[in-house]
């Protein structure tokens, strides 16, 4: 029975490396550089996972096999039963972390692809607001704030990716000793507007956890 380990960033990171071997094999007529390309590709993606030690390593570690599309394809297929989705996560946990929004309109859960998600987000147009839900421990956090579209691309703070992006702003929950009752301090970046694209495109949640835990911490 396979045991899911390969989370949504690290199947996106290890998809980026097969993709990779496969360009320089197509690309580059030197041998060696093959071998260096292949060899490099093997080495990131068996970092991700520096504990095993069963099958799951000679997994992982035949992307230094791949030599044509079809490998590429078939390497990634053999990755799908280890992937690990998004926790299960309801309508009711949704609106808990976000209490004081009492008219709270959430995304089309069952329309969800949960495999390929590392963070649920959405924007509510009517109140100008963007909403991130992110795995925690037991259970979830939640992060809301204002969204200002810059009608424009550029790299996204937590994927990367050069994509149209917003400035996300939040107000941050933490408070120095001895703050005034009125003392007030905002987190912002810029994100991809499409949460969607996001979560196909990111390859490392350390950007989005920082985040997250400079405004709830």
């Amino acid at each position: 029975m396979c045991e899911p380990f390969i989370r949504n960033h690290q199947y996106n990171y290890i998809r980026n490396q097969a993709d990779a071997v496969l360009h320089a094999l197509r690309s580059v007529g030197d041998p060696k550089i093959w071998e260096s390309v292949r060899l490099s590709a093997q080495t990131k993606v068996l970092e991700l996972f520096p504990d095993l030690s069963d099958n799951r390593k000679t997994l992982l570690a035949s992307i230094s096999d791949v030599k044509t599309a079809e490998d590429v394809h078939n390497y990634r297929l053999a990755l799908e039963p280890y992937r690990i989705g998004f926790p299960p996560v309801t309508e009711k946990q949704i609106r808990k972390l976000f209490p004081k929004n009492k008219k709270l309109k959430l995304p089309d859960l069952s329309q969800i692809d949960f495999r390929q998600v590392s963070y649920l987000g959405w924007t509510d147009i009517a109140t100008n607001k963007m909403f991130i839900v992110y795995p925690a421990g037991e259970g979830f956090v939640g992060v809301e704030g204002r969204y200002t579209a810059t009608h424009k691309k550029s790299y996204c703070f937590v994927c990367s990716s050069y994509e149209e992006l917003a400035l996300f702003t939040a107000a941050s929950k933490k408070r120095p000793a001895h703050a005034s009752p009125d003392y007030y301090k905002s987190v912002g970046n810029y994100v991809c507007m499409n949460s969607h694209e996001c979560n196909k495109n990111m390859t490392d949640a350390a950007s989005l956890e920082k985040f997250i835990s400079s405004v709830l911490e």
